[in-house]
């Protein structure tokens, strides 16, 4: 039920921008019947999270299908994907050509904060709404206390989630001491680790232990050996699934056996 509810929610959002750009000049067709509706989606179709972003765009596959039986103001919906490669530079470089070249009404993706951010700019000087599925960043859609108001997300943000995962290991698991591990070239990591960070210490718990680690990295042992040391409770590690398989093998193979957490990565 819950994700039927996300879903049409997600959808409504994504009908609603084809809407309001449906009769400018992104659109073809004489806006009254025929023509499509492009909509763009920047997703990270390959690289280091691939997984999700191909996972958004069959969803939206899914979607476009559903909603095309019916049509939107007498138009078709049209996907008009680029990857970009897990990577910021090449989200930036996605979101220009979806809007200089393609025309798109709106753009959904990125999958990541990270890959999101940096399409906001784009977005915004160009009045073409932007939606990201799972960009959990405040700074997606607030900047420096300002709105973003061409920019949208489905999904919760990153203080609800680092404020959960303490609060959990502070209440359920009773823990005291506390290590973070993250990416430190992820927006993402950045800001779950301050959230829990600050909720943690709120709860009376003691952060011993900081390190991190930069994606596509593949040996942990030294950080890990550093985080074994400083006799952590628990360790959270708010990071995305490529490095977080090795870092929690080897942590293990270290003798590192306390509970590790991290977010919806």
């Amino acid at each position: 039920m819950r994700k039927r509810k996300l879903a049409s929610i997600f959808v409504s959002l994504l009908v609603t921008a084809g809407v309001i750009a449906g009769c400018s000049s992104s659109t073809s067709g004489d806006g009254k019947s025929g023509g499509t509706i492009k909509i763009g989606a920047d997703l990270e179709l390959s690289g280091g999270v691939a997984s999700y972003g191909q996972s958004i765009a069959e969803g939206l596959q899914l979607a476009f299908d559903e909603i095309n039986k019916k049509g939107v103001i007498g138009k078709k919906l049209e996907l008009v994907k680029v990857d970009n490669k897990s990577d910021a530079g090449e989200a930036t470089s996605g979101a220009i050509k979806l809007v200089s070249q393609d025309k798109v009404a709106a753009i959904i993706g990125a999958a990541t904060s990270t890959n999101t951010l940096a399409q906001v700019q784009i977005a915004q000087e160009n009045k073409v709404p932007l939606i990201t599925p799972t960009g959990t960043n405040p700074a997606v859609t607030v900047q420096n206390g300002k709105l973003n108001d061409f920019v949208f997300r489905t999904c919760f943000i990153d203080p609800f989630q680092g404020t959960v995962a303490a609060n959990f290991a502070s209440n359920t698991l009773n823990v005291k001491t506390a290590a973070v591990l993250i990416d430190s070239s992820s927006d993402y990591a950045k800001g779950l680790a301050a959230s829990f960070k600050k909720a943690f210490k709120k709860n009376g718990g003691s952060i011993v232990s900081e390190e991190a680690y930069v994606a596509k990295d593949t040996d942990f042992r030294a950080t890990l050996t550093r985080i074994k040391a400083a006799n952590p409770e628990f360790v959270f590690l708010p990071g995305y699934y490529q490095e977080v398989g090795l870092i929690l093998k080897q942590a293990r193979e270290l003798g590192l056996n306390v509970p590790f957490m991290g977010g919806d990565g």
